[in-house]
């Protein structure tokens, strides 16, 4: 670290935007191949012989699993550190992404139970990842930061298909679906040796001067957290997590992502097959008109951390300044079941990027997570967190294959999915009350 003790004040650096610049790509990589599979689905499901229910489960195969390895997921970040943990687990889901291509050796039964082992161990691989992001900004952002740091890494789950839907439908489109996931577990690869080589703490980063180091903590960055992972993880003991488990806040907190992310499930796993079957595009077409909603997402992602910080620094209130943007965000969502009574293709875009902007605005559970969370367990409660959420995974694309598959259509899918934005509502205002930091009781 450079010091500069001959200077009364130092002009700080901004290291802290290069490590979320990062944090930002591997993100969007890690969402990316989570819907390799949506983007080829139709061509693999033609090709592997097998229907919507067999799908439903392949694509659930994936939260099984996150949801799994979300606590041990929390205790090895707390145990072993960030960086340690997360550049294993890159390199790990990356791996088994780019070995799905290789599922065209099955057909049948077969190719089902081999894209369910693969998936599955993806979403094994992938448990430790957004805490992970989470923890960092923690460890790097003041408070008044925090907030649009936590919405930027967020909000790569839109970002990620802006940005591969198109390229991974016209792939498919030009070459065969194998090559999406050849692709794309490359990419990862790549990206886990840059995280490797460019991610410290913030006491133990080259590039970093003290003006930075200063700043962000003074701001309440926790800055140490990092070096007490290097000291074994003393605090990670049952009656700590069961209070994380019991308090009340934090569980009005879980419920509120639960329903959030059956929006974001819904998105990432059947929204380009819904193109594709109850609106009648092409794969090519369905890639990148994902795209389009999920440009609205980003900026709504985006725009709501910006906006929640803004209103933390103008009222002072952590609970205002998080809640007022998922009570405006969440209402829009709702929009989501107009596509029931449109026809054009064109106004369906419309209203999906209606209510995926209204989604990403309201996405601020990692952020309201980051300030909740007992200090000495960040990445277990970030791990209890995002085991909730993405248990959404695991119902969502079962409950949405067999309404489709009993129904035939995917009308009834869109209601159950615009009314967990009410449910969001009601867990984040009748449940969490104020936000503010989880202070551990002592034995």
């Amino acid at each position: 670290m450079t010091h500069d003790a001959g200077a009364a004040r130092v002009s700080p650096t901004h290291v802290r935007y290069w490590i979320l610049l990062l944090l930002f790509i591997v993100s969007t990589i890690s969402y990316a191949d989570r819907s390799t599979l949506s983007i080829a689905g139709t061509a693999v499901e033609k090709a592997l012989g097998f229907g919507a229910v067999d799908m439903g489960y392949i694509l659930s195969a994936f939260a099984i699993a996150y949801v799994i390895a979300q606590i041990p997921g929390g205790i090895l970040l707390d145990r072993f550190g960030a960086k340690r943990v997360y550049a294993a687990a890159l390199t790990l889901w990356s791996l088994f992404t780019f070995i799905q291509g290789f599922a065209g050796l099955f057909h049948g039964a077969l190719a089902v139970g081999a894209l369910f082992v693969m998936r599955f161990v993806v979403g094994l691989a992938s448990a430790p990842g957004v805490p992970a992001n989470a923890r960092i900004v923690a460890n790097w952002f003041p408070a008044y930061e925090r907030g649009t740091a936590t919405a930027i890494f967020n909000a790569t789950q839109y970002f990620a298909l802006v940005a591969f839907a198109p390229l991974m439908g016209w792939l498919v489109h030009r070459f065969s679906w194998p090559v999406v996931f050849y692709v794309m577990g490359g990419l990862g690869l790549v990206a886990a040796a840059v995280f490797v080589r460019f991610v410290q703490s913030p006491r133990r980063h080259p590039l970093i001067n003290r003006g930075e180091l200063e700043t962000i903590t003074a701001g309440g960055a926790l800055v140490d957290i990092e070096e007490r992972a290097s000291l074994g993880g003393a605090n990670f003991t049952w009656r700590n997590v069961r209070q994380v488990l019991a308090n009340r806040m934090l569980i009005g907190v879980y419920i509120g992502q639960y329903c959030v992310n059956v929006l974001t499930y819904f998105f990432t796993t059947w929204f380009p097959i819904y193109l594709v079957q109850q609106r009648h595009m092409s794969i090519l077409e369905a890639g990148f008109y994902t795209a389009v909603p999920a440009i609205c997402g980003f900026v709504g992602g985006v725009l709501g951390g910006v906006v929640s910080d803004l209103l933390v620094r103008r009222t002072g209130s952590l609970t205002f300044g998080r809640k007022a943007p998922i009570l405006v965000g969440m209402l829009l969502a709702t929009f989501i079941i107009a596509c029931n009574y449109v026809q054009s293709q064109a106004l369906v875009i419309v209203i999906m990027s209606i209510a995926f902007f209204g989604k990403g605005v309201a996405s601020l559970g990692w952020a309201v997570v980051s300030d909740m969370s007992p200090k000495e367990l960040v990445g277990v409660t970030g791990g209890i967190f995002n085991m909730a959420g993405n248990a959404a995974g695991i119902v969502t694309p079962i409950v949405i294959g067999y309404i489709v598959a009993t129904l035939g259509s995917f009308a009834w899918a869109l209601v159950f999915v615009g009314a967990h934005c009410i449910l969001t509502i009601l867990a984040f205002f009748l449940i969490v009350q104020k936000i503010e930091r989880l202070e551990l009781k002592a034995a």
